[in-house]
């Protein structure tokens, strides 16, 4: 660890002051270039405790970052990332979704695991997670970053819990005995222009391949995923950057479809 424990305290608050303020803080990578992946990781866990600790909120699951090509030649980075999936998180899909509160937001289409049964590392296998899936849905994750103008490395975003900050699941669950994981194709449309194509085995040759990547990292630290956790592999396109007023919406073969508007309200307010 190159990191202090001082110092990882304070990082992670610097984060969730960020988050709270909208107001990015310099690249942590640029401050600290001696910190490596693990202090990151030591930085997000806090970060997660932080935000339970201050407004009671819950893990509800996981997020694998950076499994396709195509995203990590747009950040930068050469190997996948993890972070948690907070209750608060969540948006239904039928109502707009307050981006004023974000800072620099863009959107990604992925295919999510709900899980029915727990799933513990090491030596999960990509059998292991389909025989642990309830069922699979469209989704749409909406990534932020803390850190000034996306200038991240892998430390920066690891730090700050993958860059997540919204997940919308899409209202059709499909069992996953019913489709092949590895062969589904997704358009992105924003304003009804497609501006993103792509197919799920972009995500590690398998999204199921991602699910198990998770389960054994994660066992590291003694964490179980478990039933009912929702679990998002990763996108198999670019993500794509949002504005108020911009309507997203992705079209999964097999699955059906997810989408959300945008506003420029922030979190609490009502939507104009």
């Amino acid at each position: 660890m190159a990191l202090s424990e001082e110092e990882i305290r304070q990082l992670a608050s610097e984060l969730w002051d960020a988050e709270r303020r909208s107001a990015p803080i310099s690249p942590i990578s640029r401050r600290y270039p001696h910190a490596d992946i693990d202090d990151a990781y030591l930085v997000q866990q806090e970060g997660i405790r932080l935000r339970c600790a201050d407004e009671g909120d819950a893990v509800r699951g996981h997020k694998v970052g950076l499994t396709a090509r195509v995203m990590q030649q747009q950040i930068g980075v050469d190997r996948p990332d993890f972070g948690h999936l907070l209750a608060s998180m969540f948006h239904p899909e039928g109502e707009p979704l307050p981006i004023g509160s974000l800072i620099a937001p863009r959107v990604e289409p992925e295919l999510a695991f709900v899980l029915d049964a727990p799933l513990e590392g090491p030596g999960v296998t990509v059998a292991d997670v389909l025989a642990a899936t309830a069922f699979v849905m469209p989704a749409l994750e909406i990534i932020d970053s803390r850190i000034e103008d996306w200038q991240i490395g892998i430390v920066d975003t690891v730090a700050d819990n993958a860059s997540s900050a919204r997940v919308v699941l899409g209202g059709k669950r499909t069992p996953i005995d019913a489709l092949d994981p590895r062969l589904i194709g997704v358009v992105l449309r924003r304003n009804g222009e497609i501006v993103e194509t792509g197919a799920s085995g972009a995500v590690l040759g398998n999204p199921a391949q991602a699910v198990a990547w998770l389960a054994n990292v994660v066992a590291n630290n003694g964490v179980v995923l478990r039933p009912g956790d929702v679990i998002m592999p990763g996108t198999c396109t670019r993500a794509v950057e949002l504005k108020p007023g911009d309507t997203v919406r992705a079209d999964f073969e097999h699955l059906g479809h997810v989408g959300v508007s945008f506003s420029a309200a922030r979190d609490g307010e009502v939507a104009a």
